[in-house]
């Protein structure tokens, strides 16, 4: 059985968390954009940052997870954001497995998966990703250049019927799964790779 480990965020009884999973390799301000706006549009209590081992999908692998953190840390300080690397503790390396070893630790917790459109693009070729979309509410955040082709995924066109628009995406930790909702937002092009690429992250 699964327990809470000394360390792994706390949250309270019926509270709305969003997860937001990745590399983080490295984190910066864009991650830190959709996670103030998610916590707005989706009207959540806190965030956690799951700061993961590494990305199954991708072949090459990333930094080492401490000093992963340890920039997450740097780049976003939020009394309601959480940094954890609890993926590592839990030994999951696919989102479903992880999903489901948070609900068993975490009960009462109301848990939103958070991602990027461009996630939702390929959301498809995630393992058991029709199981997460009918165990957990997704919130999905526009990026640049992404739009489109989310919006036209696989995911999007299956659970169309469950898609909360306009202000209903207020409701979306609230709503049972499948329930998932699409938000453009203010835009910001940081991303990881190019930062990596102007050699600024030693990783």
């Amino acid at each position: 059985m699964t327990v809470r480990r000394p360390g792994w965020p706390v949250a309270g009884r019926g509270q709305r968390v969003g997860l937001l999973g990745g590399s983080f390799d490295p984190a910066h301000q864009g991650h830190v954009h959709i996670t103030l706006e998610a916590m707005k549009r989706f009207r959540l209590d806190r965030v956690w940052w799951l700061v993961s081992p590494g990305n199954p999908l991708k072949a090459r692998g990333p930094a080492p997870m401490d000093q992963r953190i340890e920039t997450a840390r740097r780049v976003m300080q939020h009394p309601r954001v959480s940094i954890t690397g609890i993926e590592a503790d839990l030994g999951t390396r696919y989102t479903a497995a992880t999903l489901d070893a948070l609900f068993r630790v975490y009960p009462d917790v109301r848990f939103v998966w958070l991602m990027g459109a461009d996630s939702l693009a390929g959301f498809h070729h995630w393992d058991r990703w029709r199981w997460i979309m009918e165990h957990v509410p997704v919130g999905v955040l526009a990026r640049p250049g992404q739009r489109i082709s989310a919006r036209t995924s696989v995911a999007a066109d299956r659970y169309a019927p469950f898609r909360l628009g306009g202000r209903m995406s207020l409701r979306l930790a609230n709503t049972p799964p499948p329930a998932w909702a699409f938000l453009n937002i203010p835009m910001n092009t940081m991303s990881s790779s190019a930062i990596r690429a102007t050699g600024q992250w030693q990783g």
